[in-house]
């Protein structure tokens, strides 16, 4: 037998969060299927998702999968590209580059071939991680739109604050006037933006973590956006115990009983990319009930707490995050994201998909 723990893919609610994102606009959709499609899959996402009209990544490797996997779409490297050395293998691939440092200016100008590349070009329009100065933009985008290697420019941005109250507002002003009069595609909206900022949207928007199910705000369910959860993260319990008033449970024994209790043992743990800092009270469901954690998860398993459920025993099945468990209700518990518990799912998890 093997361990009881999998996550499962549900294909199909991906292909319902991405109607959400073509419902929310008429822009192009580039889905964004960097690490490993958010710990879902590269491959089995990008053909759930293959009706997006372009893909997001990191690796030119990962680019190079998809095309030989046969998707045709543009495929947008996030980062650019890493060195020189790998401009022949966009242009032979046809993978699109972003653009946002004098040192990919420098690569791109010793590179011979002409006339081969898409790129897009990146204002640093207040994120301050990766792209060109406001002062620095406008030459930039001059130099592009006659240097010999480049077919044709998309204008982007990041915005740094769509899913919080100071929203988009100075940055996409910013843009804008950096932009003006210039008759090229714009690409600035991530998931939160495509949701609550419309007018943002432009040409290209960029949706992530909503295509994956989760929200990208605080203060709005997954639910209540009509995102269905992808990732549903499954195991057993594999021990129930009963314990008396003072005893500890666990490493380091975070947790003591304040009364006589019944415990389960789940085998999930930190190994297997559940958060090693989720403290007890971090909720969790078995056998379709809602109930917590107690004490400090451990490397192979964590333990919950069975008092209010009679009838679970050996076997019965827990879902730590996924369907009936929203994903971003265990990452707040924990102090984090989603993105972190879904990115973390680890290889020896074995992942099922339908």
């Amino acid at each position: 037998m093997s361990r009881p723990i999998q996550a499962h893919i549900d294909l199909a609610a991906l292909r319902n969060n991405l109607r959400v994102v073509r419902r929310a606009t008429p822009a192009r959709v580039m889905a964004v299927v960097k690490a490993n499609a958010y710990g879902h899959g590269l491959l089995q996402a990008a053909e759930a998702l293959n009706d997006a009209d372009g893909f997001a990544l990191l690796d030119a490797r990962d680019g190079v999968a998809l095309r030989e996997a046969g998707f045709r779409q543009p495929i947008l490297l996030l980062e650019g590209y890493f060195s020189r050395d790998e401009l022949p293998l966009l242009a032979e691939y046809e993978l699109t580059t972003v653009i946002h440092s004098q040192q990919q200016l420098a690569w791109l100008d010793a590179y011979p071939r002409s006339n081969g590349l898409s790129v897009w070009l990146k204002l640093n329009s207040g994120m301050n991680r990766l792209g060109f100065s406001a002062q620095e933009f406008p030459a930039v985008m001059e130099r592009l739109k006659s240097h010999r290697a480049v077919r044709d420019i998309t204008l982007m941005t990041h915005f740094a604050q769509a899913d919080e109250a100071p929203g988009v507002t100075a940055q996409h002003a910013l843009f804008e006037q950096i932009t003006a009069n210039r008759r090229l595609p714009r690409s600035l909206s991530n998931s939160a933006a495509i949701l609550r900022h419309p007018a943002a949207h432009a040409d290209w928007v960029r949706p992530g973590i909503m295509l994956y199910g989760s929200s990208p705000f605080a203060d709005t369910s997954a639910q209540a956006l009509g995102l269905q959860p992808v990732m549903t993260l499954r195991s057993e319990l594999i021990s129930v115990r009963d314990i008396r008033a003072g005893d500890a449970i666990g490493y380091g024994a975070t947790f003591r009983a304040e009364r006589a209790m019944r415990i389960g043992t789940v085998a999930c743990g930190y190994a297997d990319g559940y958060p090693r800092h989720a403290a007890s009270g971090t909720p969790i469901l078995v056998d379709g009930q809602r109930t917590r954690t107690l004490g400090r998860v451990s490397m192979d398993m964590l333990s919950v707490d069975l008092s209010a459920l009679p009838d679970a025993r050996i076997g019965s099945r827990v879902v730590l995050w996924g369907e009936g468990m929203p994903v971003d209700e265990v990452a707040r518990a924990a102090g984090t994201i989603s993105y972190e518990l879904l990115c973390a799912l680890a290889p020896r998890v074995p992942v099922s998909q339908a």
